[in-house]
């Protein structure tokens, strides 16, 4: 069998085309580059910039971060990015926002000013639109980026007292001074002194002011006492033991202590049920009718918390009724929990959040992020087929748009003209608060407290009451 190279099979060369034919041709393809230069020309001078079916702005994704510190020792928000992934699924199962697929970003912030950092300069680098529903105490850490970038931070948790001043900023609740301001509020019938136990650093130096604004707006006369303690321990029992000595110049029937430490609360609590005097009355006298009014877990000091420090899945855990908080004054800024206006948010955690056990439809974040996420989607819908940028929302935000949620805040507006801006906290939006208690084992809404349906009340002019120069020394 012969093996060599096999024969090369040739075709004859084309014969040259006629010179008329070859001239045709080339005005032909003249022509037809001519014509597309200027079918390009048309589509820049009106704006599109590209090709029928090459990817038109409205197309791209509508790209959102939310960020909150997840696994540290400290305060942990996980149900914040989970209940934004949980919106992303189902706003896009609907057809997007405002036509567009959401696309949601999220960060562990890690309660630290490098991981906060890493986060804002990745939604500077993804471009994008807006950071959404977050919680950081890392205020310079996160805004320094993304106001370079001019990317809004928009219904962020309300920890710092930058949120409610810087321009970048546009909260959908009055923060933790809000919530601080009313917990004075609704603790001022009953109480001579008032220990307030909140994180050590420059994030609550103006709590003791706004406690005592809240109590002397209520008609209080009652004495604030500000106890800064280390934001996460295992164990309070020195401090626990402080409270109780300096709560004693005051009637044993009107001594309060009022805790702000997150996810820390818990752990004080059983510090100071260990050094408290066994017997007396409860922590709740005369509020709860549950077991743990009678048998009082705190004898003879009424507790105070806002939502964030005790949950309803703490209030379960600890004892429900027979526990520490049965009768505890808890202030929120939302309506609680059992509320129907909540029915929209827990039918998308129940279809689309898959099981995830991180979110829960009574926690103060989770709540915040539905309401931001709520408060992103009217802002895009009103640009309408416009672009979607960080500068169109913010522009959007900035000329006063009315954000409705169903109501669960006011309408919210952060234009120049609004009206209701807070002095001193002008970026404030929502000044509204819940009054809630714990009754036999349940946050529910605080009987005879509040000006108006469910126990709510505004705290307006207790912010504008503190002083300028921040904490009293």
């Amino acid at each position: 069998m012969t093996t060599g190279p096999l024969p090369i099979r040739t075709r004859p060369r084309p014969r040259p085309a006629p010179a008329r034919r070859r001239g045709a041709r080339t005005v032909l393809r003249a022509a037809s580059r001519a014509a597309l230069v200027a079918a390009l020309g048309g589509l820049l001078v009106s704006g599109c910039g590209v090709l029928p079916g090459g990817g038109h702005d409205d197309d791209r994704p509508v790209t959102v971060m939310t960020w909150a510190p997840l696994h540290t020792t400290g305060t942990n928000a996980p149900g914040m990015t989970a209940m934004a992934r949980a919106y992303e699924r189902w706003v896009n199962s609907q057809g997007g926002i405002g036509g567009r697929k959401l696309r949601v970003l999220v960060c562990d912030e890690g309660n630290e000013s490098v991981a906060a950092a890493r986060c804002a300069r990745r939604a500077v680098r993804e471009k994008a639109v807006a950071v959404v529903g977050s919680y950081s105490e890392q205020d310079a850490a996160i805004f320094s980026p993304i106001s370079l970038a001019g990317i809004p931070y928009l219904g962020g948790y309300g920890i710092t007292h930058e949120e409610f001043v810087n321009p970048d900023s546009y909260p959908v609740n009055g923060g933790v001074p809000a919530l601080i301001a009313a917990e004075g509020a609704q603790l001022a019938p009953h109480c001579d002194r008032v220990v307030l136990v909140r994180p050590e650093g420059v994030t609550g130096d103006t709590w003791p002011d706004l406690l005592r604004a809240g109590l002397r707006g209520a008609g209080g006369t009652g004495e604030v006492v500000d106890l800064p303690v280390p934001a996460a321990s295992s164990d309070y029992t020195p401090q626990a033991g402080q409270v109780l000595g300096r709560l004693a110049p005051a009637p044993a029937a009107r001594r309060c202590v009022s805790v702000a430490l997150g996810d820390s609360t818990a752990v004080f609590i059983d510090s100071f049920r260990r050094v408290a005097p066994s017997g007396g009355t409860g922590a709740g006298a005369g509020t709860g009718t549950g077991a743990g009014a009678a048998a009082g877990a705190v004898p003879g000091v009424r507790v105070g918390s806002v939502l964030g420090s005790v949950s309803q899945r703490l209030v379960d855990r600890s004892g429900g009724a027979s526990g520490p908080y049965e009768g505890a004054a808890v202030t929120g800024w939302y309506p609680p929990a059992s509320d129907p206006r909540w029915a929209a948010m827990r039918k998308v955690i129940t279809r689309h959040a898959f099981g995830d056990n991180a979110i829960d439809p009574a926690d103060a974040g989770v709540q915040t992020t539905w309401i931001a996420y709520t408060a992103l989607r009217r802002i895009v819908e009103s640009l309408g087929d416009g672009p979607v940028t960080a500068r169109t929302v913010r522009d959007a935000l900035d000329k006063g748009t009315k954000v409705t949620t169903g109501g669960l805040t006011p309408t919210l507006s952060w234009g120049d003209d609004y009206a209701r801006s807070v002095i001193g906290y002008p970026r404030t939006a929502n000044t509204r608060v819940t009054h809630l208690e714990v009754r036999d084992g349940r946050l529910r809404a605080a009987k005879g407290i509040g000006d108006g349906p469910g126990a709510t009340g505004d705290v307006r002019e207790a912010l504008e009451s503190e002083p300028a120069g921040g904490r009293e020394e």
